[in-house]
């Protein structure tokens, strides 16, 4: 991955609603980093990005987490489901930031 990017790991945590939305939190570092760089901003204040789990890829959005001071990254079933991924698993990620 080249522009901004980023590898942390993480833990996966599933939001606690009527949904099943599972969620990884940016690491507080990484986030302040991508939220004083970040111009353009999308609906809900995303940011466009480009991750890699594991060897599964894809593009979507991170989302302001303004309670805990840090972006959001949600992480689809089709992630889940190729990398063996459940709430609570620490996980690996490449994160590069597209806009």
């Amino acid at each position: 991955m080249s522009g901004r990017s980023f590898q942390f790991e993480a833990t996966l945590w599933e939001h606690d609603g009527p949904a099943a939305w599972y969620f990884i939190s940016l690491p507080h570092d990484e986030a302040d980093v991508i939220d004083e760089t970040s111009g353009r901003r999308n609906g809900f204040g995303s940011i466009r990005v480009k991750v890699r789990i594991g060897s599964t890829r894809w593009s979507t959005s991170i989302f302001p987490d303004s309670k805990h001071a840090t972006f959001v990254l949600p992480v689809k079933k089709a992630v889940r489901t190729a990398e063996g991924l459940a709430a609570g698993c620490i996980v690996s990620v490449e994160l590069e930031v597209v806009d």
